[in-house]
């Protein structure tokens, strides 16, 4: 077993012919992939005892996520030039063991129950896997013959459970597409295909129809601010009302379970924040832009420095239909600044130009957007938990073959009749 090194390297991945530092992530999945790498500056003494080659059996050794420490995978066609990192251990194996067994062996319940135990490092830390651990390890290993059946077994039939997987990847894409695609064409062109249109005078935005406007945000809402921004982490309370932070602010919903709290006293001083069922709440910083109403479980509560529209006379859904979709996120993107935390200026914020219907169609896009979502979202939950029995299916495979649960001696595929 040996373990490469981790030197100052560029941000970008190596080109052709350029010297690369392999991240941890390269091994990921039971999959090695070579594009995961740094590129390694030219003053640099290249040690080229540490390039990988193909057949190299890799094995991650710390990452920052715990699932991904253990991770092994067999380096196929790959290019040259491409350098083992001490975050990376290579595997030399004895005669009686097969490299292609142990990498399926590494991933099965037993060994990654053995993994898991001997992983050091507290959560959101490196977590790391130690030489003097793996050593000690206990694994079953068959006659050699039937190591190689059982590998080419797992190859072939786990072959057919990714192809699975990814077509149903593929279709949860297409599902959110199509749910992108409804959403901007009813917030930015209406819900009757044959209505008149006109120039909005805005060009990037086009045409809406006739009958609506053009409008700033400050127009729509009646006062738009910014929630607690000094010292808000005084306010956090064990129990209370909720205290919205940026990072509790997904699409259309709120994680109010896992949210900070506030008392009510301290609420109510913070009055000018102090959040209202109907209000609208946009995060600033990290993934600005991004949108939800406040239900009535936080009314009440308060927010820090996430955007804080107050409602109005307008449908509070339909704006926050309309503030994700790409009508407001272009703007976002035009004004936001901040290389490591992106973010945007309030008052970038209340000139952002939104089309607006009138109230009573405002309602009627609403609804329509939450009948036609709510079916799309459910086909994507059905995909996204057959994606997971698919993965469950795989990994149990897996563990049943490397094991000796199931005889995958009489499995091996049949060749074809030739037509006489």
């Amino acid at each position: 077993m040996e373990q490469g090194w981790s030197p100052e390297c560029d941000s970008r991945p190596a080109d052709a012919g350029e010297w690369g530092v392999l991240k941890s992530g390269c091994v990921n999945g039971g999959q090695f992939n070579p594009l995961e790498n740094k590129a390694l500056p030219i003053h640099h003494a290249v040690p080229r005892e540490l390039e990988v080659a193909c057949g190299d059996l890799l094995m991650s050794r710390a990452s920052g996520s715990p699932s991904l420490v253990g991770a092994a995978a067999l380096v196929g066609e790959t290019p040259p030039k491409l350098l083992l990192s001490d975050k990376t251990f290579r595997l030399h194996v004895y005669e009686h063991v097969r490299k292609d067994f142990l990498a399926w062996s590494l991933t099965s319940y037993p060994l990654r129950a053995q993994i898991e135990r001997a992983i050091s490092g507290a959560a959101g830390l490196a977590n790391n896997l130690p030489q003097s651990s793996i050593v000690e390890f206990v694994a079953t290993f068959p006659p050699l013959p039937e190591q190689r059946q059982i590998a080419e077994y797992l190859e072939r039939e786990t072959v057919k459970i990714n192809v699975l997987v990814e077509e149903h990847r593929r279709l949860i894409e297409l599902l959110k597409e199509k749910r992108q695609a409804m959403i901007s064409q009813a917030v930015v062109r209406g819900l009757n295909p044959t209505v008149a249109t006109r120039d909005s005078g805005v060009n990037w935005l086009g045409r809406i129809p006739a009958h609506w406007d053009a409008v700033a945000l400050k127009r729509i809402s009646p006062a738009l601010t910014v929630g607690i921004v000094v010292n808000p982490s005084s306010y956090v309370a064990s129990e209370g009302l909720p205290f919205l932070y940026g990072g509790d602010i997904r699409e259309d919903r709120i994680d109010l379970f896992d949210c900070r709290r506030i008392s009510t006293e301290d609420s109510e001083r913070n009055a000018k924040t102090r959040l209202q069922a109907g209000d609208l709440v946009t995060v600033r910083v990290g993934a600005p832009g991004v949108t939800a109403v406040v239900p009535r479980e936080a009314e009440g509560g308060n927010c820090a420095s996430v955007m804080l529209i107050r409602r109005g006379d307008f449908d509070s859904r339909w704006l926050c239909y309309t503030m994700n979709d790409r009508v407001v996120r272009f703007q976002v993107e035009v004004v936001q600044y901040g290389a490591a935390q992106e973010q945007f200026n309030i008052s970038h914020a209340v000139e952002f130009i939104l089309p607006r219907p009138g109230k009573d169609e405002q309602k009627l896009i609403a609804d329509h957007l939450d009948t036609e979502t709510a079916k799309l979202d459910e086909l994507v939950a059905e995909a996204e938990a057959a994606m997971t029995l698919l993965r469950d299916r795989r990994s149990a495979l897996i563990s049943a073959a490397v094991t000796g649960k199931i005889d995958v001696r009489g499995l091996a595929p049949q060749p074809e009749a030739v037509a006489a």
